[in-house]
């Protein structure tokens, strides 16, 4: 089993943030609903949590208050990019960490946050609209790609 423990402190914040990263990449994507979204996003973390026993990294990782990314960005465009960076670098960590488990229970965790954020506000009659799709997809992308 794979926890905290096993990683830098640098690392490790690499490891809990990119889940939250992913949510926040999904509200910047559409304008409207931040403040249901950024709630979905903390119940995701909540629901998670208390499913906890399963997985040491994941358990770590939700126990963690889901913060956000301090760090300032001058567009959606350079969010987006840098979050997505810095997602597949923390699969790529993972996969050289923990076990093949981990890293799969990790990347759905990382998709679902995500996925649960972008269907939280309806836009244009729509559950998911087209940029928070795109922005689902482009996070899947990165989930795959480490």
């Amino acid at each position: 089993m794979t926890g905290k423990a096993q990683f830098s402190e640098q690392e490790w914040d690499l490891v809990r943030m990119a889940p939250a990263t992913a949510g926040l990449i999904v509200i910047a994507s559409e304008r409207g609903g931040t403040l249901r979204e950024t709630f979905e996003m903390a119940q995701t973390y909540a629901d998670t949590r208390s499913k906890q026993g399963n997985s040491e990294l994941l358990d770590a990782v939700v126990a963690a208050k889901p913060e956000r990314d301090h760090q300032r960005y001058h567009s959606v465009d350079e969010l987006k990019q840098a979050g997505l960076g810095h997602i597949r670098e923390a699969i790529e960590l993972l996969e050289s960490k923990a076990t093949p488990e981990e890293v799969d229970e990790y990347r759905g965790f990382v998709v679902e946050v995500a996925r649960r954020v972008a269907e939280r506000h309806e836009e244009d009659g729509r559950q998911v609209s087209p940029s928070e799709q795109t922005a689902l997809d482009e996070i899947a992308g990165a989930v795959a790609a480490g």
